[in-house]
């Protein structure tokens, strides 16, 4: 068995926090593409809440013109149908 010299000891301890600092970018990559991602599920939610307000606004005006065109209907004086 080698003997634990104060060499060895300094060149595994340096080895050990070059380890550590790139697994530390590592870590830090990976939480700049987690924001990046959670920015775009943002993005995404914002657009479909805006979807959903312009379908609820374009049901309300066709709710509207259905209730028009009903009521024009009954006002209108009804005639037999005539063929030709």
């Amino acid at each position: 068995m080698t003997e634990a010299t104060n060499e060895l000891m300094y060149e595994l301890l340096n080895r050990v926090h070059h380890e550590v600092a790139e697994l530390r970018q590592d870590v830090s990559g990976v939480k700049r593409e987690l924001n990046v991602v959670r920015g775009h599920m943002v993005a995404t939610q914002n657009d479909i809440h805006n979807i959903y307000g312009i379908l609820g606004r374009q049901d309300d005006r066709l709710e509207r013109i259905e209730r028009r065109l009903e009521l024009r209907e009954l006002a209108e004086a009804q005639r037999p149908f005539e063929p030709k």
